[in-house]
């Protein structure tokens, strides 16, 4: 089963990552002013992620496959590691697809 790890960066700001039952991050966030939006935040990929077209399949400037969730004000509020394959990049949207909707939250916070 899938969690959303709650961490918070150097500058401050609020992130949370969403990662799959074997530990890989899957999915990661912009970074937050405060708790509460980032408990946005996970919300709303909760409630996207299971919708294909919340998702955008991007190439990045090397060449490697990527994507973003979106939210439905079209803000991206999610983005995915850099895979090897196209289909790598679909299976990491399958796996978003399946774990974000009911993972637990954890916190990493210092």
């Amino acid at each position: 089963m899938g969690k959303f790890v709650i961490s918070k960066r150097s500058n401050g700001e609020f992130q949370f990552a969403l990662k799959a039952g074997n530990g890989r991050t899957i999915l990661s966030s912009e970074g937050y002013a405060s708790r509460t939006g980032c408990d946005n935040g996970i919300e709303s990929v909760r409630k996207n992620a299971p919708d294909d077209s919340m998702y955008e399949r991007r190439t990045a400037s090397d060449g490697s496959p990527y994507f973003t969730l979106k939210a439905a004000n079209g803000q991206v509020i999610g983005i995915s590691e850099m895979y090897e394959s196209s289909s790598a990049r679909d299976n990491g949207i399958e796996s978003v697809k399946l774990n974000a909707p009911e993972a637990q939250v954890n916190e990493e916070i210092s």
